[in-house]
């Protein structure tokens, strides 16, 4: 956190050639650095005690005769809240510039939570180049704390034991090797894979087994020697983030579970190379099935598109609201969205996820994702909230309904973004020209396909701050809500100034629920049950 005064370095790394002559040395050729704060976390830790390593180094500053180029670095450490080090000097506690120092805290964990926070508190960096400003780390290490040997036994009758344990158990597993087939077992079980394994399941990764790429590599599909078929992502050499996104999305994806979020089997890192294994999804994305085969289009019947707009709607409450880490996915797209043999959604690529302390609006310089499916108030000012993620179903559910690309072809030869054709057929009173023609649908599905395309407006709307929560727009697909949804300001605004002080209050989801379970359930029942009249007019009734 923090900017650096009077320059126009951005890069929070440092890079230097120090002079540390130690093994260790390539630890300390590069450093974190921020004007006034940096912050660290650990996630998933289990309850125990640690010890906390961290590795200083001073790299920037050099020494210098002539004052001006001298610096001093000072700075506070904090960790689990607890202040460890004060108006620290790394340069001084090393006896000089290029010599490293250690710094080891035990520190307890309850609450699976590890937080390091070095931060400027007043004194800060003085003289010198100010790029060079703020507290600096080169290195943190986080291990339990050692449990003490119980044993008192003798060190030779421990040996002897040990000896006899240890021929014991590879004759047994020698047995089951030869009988049971047992050296066909992996490590699957710990989420580790063998990258031959793998090399293997994908056919060397053949061009034949490849399912997608995207910005951070591509995705394969793989057999494995028992027959389960697996998706492996093959992160990109050429990607500068690759590495982040790879701990991201194990750290993230590997945390939370639930029926509408893609299932990571296990990771390998090995042979310089970064690779991420996840269960096979038989229809691959919803992008593939929306704008794929003819013959895969077809089979994305009404029922099938409904489901997977609430399969999608269900995934986002759980990370919004639900999980106990409050996850913003940041990049909800059609290719984002995976659909197994029976057309289930579930959510994949974690890689830009962001935690969410809720009830707070996070700021951030580095706004990450797909610009075309950003909430205005993300892409223009980094402002991240869980309603991002609502902007972004709102854009995918256009499509699902639709059937149409993000940038679709108008009258004249001339081309739109889906999204501003939306507000224009909106503003007419005229969205069901946006129903997606080769559905064929009934006068009853057509009414069923318009309410959707109401609550998608509702939830791409310029103002945050009228969109519904996704368990909102859960309870409205199923049936247990109703929602007021507002007419939404021209496209281009991010302001409310442009909108109508209409309103109007439906309960879409009797019809959305009745699409999935009875095809023959009349418009008449509908209205009846919802109390609306045949003119549309919301009954006096509760």
């Amino acid at each position: 956190m923090g900017t650096f005064i009077g320059t126009s370095r951005r890069q929070y790394i440092a890079k230097e050639t120090c002079n540390i002559t130690m093994a260790d040395a390539p630890l300390y050729m590069s450093a974190r650095i921020s004007p006034i704060s940096l912050k660290y976390y650990g996630f998933c830790l289990k309850k125990d005690k640690y010890v906390v390593k961290l590795h200083f180094a001073e790299i920037t500053w050099q020494d210098s005769k002539d004052p001006r180029g001298k610096g001093k670095r000072v700075f506070d450490v904090e960790i689990q809240g607890e202040k460890k080090l004060t108006n620290f000097n790394i340069a001084e506690a090393a006896g000089g510039v290029n010599k490293d120092i250690t710094k080891e805290f035990n520190v307890t964990v309850n609450n699976s939570r590890l937080e390091i926070h070095l931060y400027w508190t007043g004194k800060g960096s003085t003289f010198g180049p100010s790029k060079y400003y703020g507290p600096l780390i080169s290195a943190i290490s986080v291990t339990p704390v050692p449990k003490p040997s119980k044993s008192r036994l003798p060190a030779v009758v421990i040996a002897g034991i040990v000896g006899s344990s240890l021929f014991f158990v590879t004759f047994i597993l020698v047995l089951f090797w030869k009988l049971c087939g047992f050296g066909d077992k992996k490590q699957h079980d710990k989420g580790v894979y063998d990258f031959h394994e793998i090399k293997a399941a994908t056919q060397n990764f053949s061009n034949a087994n490849k399912l997608g790429a995207g910005g951070f590599g591509t995705v394969y599909k793989g057999v494995l020697s028992d027959g389960t078929s697996i998706a492996v992502k093959r992160l990109s050499k050429k990607s500068k983030q690759g590495s982040r996104e790879f701990v991201n999305e194990v750290g993230t994806i590997s945390a939370l579970k639930h029926p509408h979020l893609v299932k990571l089997k296990g990771c390998c890192a090995e042979h310089n190379q970064l690779l991420l294994v996840y269960e096979y999804m038989e229809n691959n994305s919803l992008e593939h099935a929306l704008f794929g085969s003819e013959e895969l289009r077809l089979r994305l019947n009404w029922k099938t598109r409904v489901k997977i707009c609430l399969g999608i709607a269900k995934g986002l409450a759980f990370l919004h609201e639900d999980s106990h880490l409050k996850i913003v996915h940041t990049d909800i797209k059609p290719k984002k969205i995976l659909l197994d043999k029976d057309f289930n959604a579930k959510i994949s690529d974690f890689g830009f996820a962001k935690l969410y302390d809720e009830g707070k609006a996070r700021v951030t310089t580095q706004v990450v994702g797909t610009t075309i499916y950003m909430a205005p108030e993300y892409a223009a000012h980094g402002h991240l909230t869980t309603k991002a993620d609502v902007f972004s179903f709102g854009v995918v559910t256009l499509q699902i309904v639709s059937g149409k690309e993000i940038v679709i072809s108008i009258s004249d030869g001339q081309s739109a973004y889906l999204i501003d054709r939306a507000y224009v057929l909106q503003r007419e009173e005229n969205l069901v020209e946006l129903v997606d023609t080769a559905l064929e649908l009934d006068y009853n599905s057509r009414k069923q396909a318009v309410a959707i395309l109401d609550l998608a407006m509702m939830c791409i709307n310029p103002s945050h701050t009228l969109r519904p929560n996704m368990s909102q727009v859960v309870k409205i697909l199923e049936g247990k809500s109703k929602i007021s949804l507002f007419q939404s300001p021209q496209s281009g605004s991010t302001s409310q100034e442009g909108a109508s002080d209409t309103t109007q209050s439906y309960s879409v989801g009797k019809e959305i629920v009745e699409s999935i379970v009875s095809p023959n359930y009349t418009i008449e029942t509908i209205t009846e049950q919802m109390g609306i009249s045949e003119k549309g007019d919301i009954l006096a009734s509760e």
